[in-house]
């Protein structure tokens, strides 16, 4: 039975103010390490999945084994249920305390620290908010997260071949509550799937990554159900694409790896449209469109009752 550590709500206050604790990471049903890194403790104040992961090994990045947290699943049962062809909202914050998947709450804010504005004092003279640590000076510059799913349901089973990014939410993070359009998907299996959801930073501080499970399931009237079965292609790498739309990868994509000893899986080289260094990211530099990643199905798979909620098919 694990033990339950809170905090008053003083000590938690200045426990929780401390800028390390300040990184961002995807806080909901489904999560793996939710009460920490400790097996033995659940920890309503912990914010294990919310640190970043930087010039490691692949089997250290991979899943955010770096601290333990790809081994810690939900209970038995519990998902993260993805409407295919619907939407669902993940928080990203600093910590559990300031999320609902906290037994007790600290905080519920507009922001990932629990508070509702972003505090003079917590922007750097570059103009960079810090606090929360979102690397960015503002919502329309946020680098944008993803969600990517695989149809393994077990996370050793997954690699950077069957999980496929599926949404694209431009603009985070950010607000502490956060949608990600789900496209067209089939139902996974009785064990369910592994989703993983993560971001790279454009700027305003170190070139992180971050990158956390969840377990998963397909749910919804919209789900491709045949008597065939239905997968994305092995997933590809981004290329980037700003120059030559033709470029951008189609079909199936992975997330992006990146500034880590090895697994790194995109191309940096040269320069963007306006001569700066190029930088990873979502957005169509490399292909990634805002929203539900409608071609991560190939469409001739799809059913033609469900034709009609493609894009372009209405």
């Amino acid at each position: 039975m694990k033990s339950i550590v809170t905090l008053s709500p003083l000590l938690s206050l200045v426990q929780l103010a401390i800028p390390a604790a300040g990184h961002i990471g995807a806080y909901g049903p489904g999560m793996y390490c939710r009460g920490g890194a400790d097996p033995n403790v659940d920890n309503q104040n912990a914010n294990d999945v919310s640190q970043p992961l930087f010039n490691v090994t692949k089997r250290v990045w991979w899943m955010h084994a770096e601290n333990g947290c790809d081994k810690l699943p939900p209970p038995a049962g519990e998902f993260l249920e993805l409407p295919s062809g619907g939407q669902v909202t993940l928080e990203l914050a600093t910590n559990r305390a300031f999320t609902t998947t906290s037994t007790q709450p600290l905080r519920l804010g507009v922001f990932g620290n629990g508070e509702d504005f972003i505090f003079p004092e917590h922007v750097s003279e570059e103009g960079c908010v810090w606090e929360p640590n979102l690397h960015t000076k503002s919502e329309a510059e946020a680098a944008g997260t993803v969600l990517a799913i695989s149809y393994a349901s077990r996370v050793q089973d997954t690699s950077d071949i069957n999980l496929s990014v599926i949404s694209v939410a431009y603009n985070t993070p950010w607000r502490r509550l956060a949608n990600f359009s789900i496209p067209l998907l089939p139902p996974c299996g009785v064990d369910g799937c592994i989703c993983a959801w993560g971001w790279v930073p454009l700027g305003c501080g170190r070139p992180d990554m971050y990158m956390q499970p969840f377990r998963c399931k397909v749910v919804g009237e919209n789900a491709i159900v045949t008597t065939y079965k239905v997968r994305p292609k092995s997933a590809k790498p981004p290329v980037w694409c700003q120059d030559d739309s033709t470029k951008c990868v189609k079909g199936a994509k992975q997330m992006i790896y990146y500034n880590q000893l090895d697994g790194n899986n995109i191309d940096l080289t040269g320069k963007d449209n306006e001569g700066n260094p190029r930088k990873p990211a979502y957005d169509m530099r490399y292909g990634y469109a805002n929203g539900a990643q409608w071609d991560v199905i190939d469409e001739t798979l799809i059913p033609d009752r469900l034709k009609n909620l493609l894009p372009g098919h209405q």
